[in-house]
């Protein structure tokens, strides 16, 4: 069994950095099976993740480039330290994610820590299709479209579609990948009822596929009709910069928005697919949100590393995530 240590990208925003340490430890806990005595340490005034394991694979090793805030990692022997080489899994580059700047956005590597424990649980095969019918400016997208993933949407809000479109076509043209990004009006019966932006990236490996429909997050359903998805992954609204949208209103607290969309986006899962939420505890108390999860037919993770996510974002909101899945029919187990 070998030390390694784990170094944090230092690059997260200074009040998530100062949480970070307790939330990477839970997330490679959940995702990385082989990691065992899981701490944190601190080596000549610097601060690391460090864990056991025996014999990393080329596959273990992808688990751990992909962890939320890896940034290099180390073998340890007593007090010297040995750089190991971190495989590239990430398909485009990290900027897809980074460059927008707008005021609200959740932070890049909390949007990933989220998309990684909620994939680790989903037992259906990948490339995954990945659904956030809250999109906001696309951060939950564009960072699975980084991890390999196709990317579906829905944003209600016009303005962040306009600049969710103008920014993809801008990005790629810049990078000069081969790609297609179109905005097309959507009719049904007769009439117009929004929007959508389909992407398509097309890399050596395979193709990647993004779309975006305008439109409210309880219309999800009818706006991807037949289409299921392996995960959804969303962050809630917080109640606090801005409402939840409610029966045409503002809502100044997201419990009634989520009581309406959670049965919405279960039944828009595969079986053995996930669902990944994160949300503000101080207008919605952990145990009612678990609720309203197995109402709509999941099973919600719970205890251990599940339950240590939990962290401040600012005065007025104390972020969790909390992940559930779609159990599979009894003739498929």
């Amino acid at each position: 069994m070998s030390s390694y240590l784990l170094l944090r990208n230092p690059s997260a925003n200074r009040v998530y950095a100062g949480e970070a340490a307790p939330l990477t430890a839970a997330e490679l806990e959940l995702t990385a099976p082989f990691a065992s005595e899981i701490e944190q340490a601190s080596v000549a005034g610097v601060d690391y993740l460090a864990f056991a394991a025996d014999n990393l694979s080329r596959d273990d090793l992808r688990i751990l480039a992909s962890q939320s805030a890896a940034f290099a990692l180390f073998r340890r022997d007593g007090d010297a330290l040995y750089p190991v080489t971190l495989p590239r899994v990430d398909l485009l580059d990290d900027d897809l994610v980074t460059i927008p700047k707008y005021q609200g956005k959740t932070n890049e590597q909390f949007t990933r820590l989220l998309l990684n424990v909620t994939l680790a649980v989903c037992t259906r095969p990948a490339p995954f299709r990945v659904l956030d019918p809250m999109a906001g400016r696309a951060t939950t997208l564009s960072t699975a479209l980084l991890a390999g993933c196709d990317a579906f949407g829905v944003e209600s809000d016009d303005k962040a579609f306009d600049a969710t479109a103008a920014f993809y076509k801008t990005y790629l043209r810049r990078k000069r990948l081969k790609h297609t990004a179109d905005v097309a009006p959507v009719r049904r019966d007769g009439r117009s009822i929004g929007r959508r932006l389909d992407v398509r990236i097309k890399l050596e490996r395979r193709e990647l596929i993004a779309t975006l429909f305008t439109g409210d997050a309880r219309d999800s359903g009818s706006l991807y009709g037949k289409k299921r998805f392996d995960a959804v992954v969303t962050d809630a609204p917080y109640g606090v910069v801005h409402g939840a949208g409610s029966g045409g209103k503002r809502s100044r607290t997201p419990a009634k928005l989520l009581a309406e969309t959670i049965p919405v986006w279960a039944g828009q899962l595969h079986p053995g697919g996930a669902l990944g939420l994160s949300w503000n505890t101080l207008g919605l108390p952990r145990e009612d949100l678990a609720t309203l999860l197995a109402e709509a037919g999941l099973d919600v993770q719970q205890g251990g590393a599940w339950e240590r996510f939990a962290h401040r974002v600012d005065s007025s909101i104390r972020r969790d995530l909390i992940v559930a899945v779609k159990p599979k029919p009894a003739q498929e187990d």
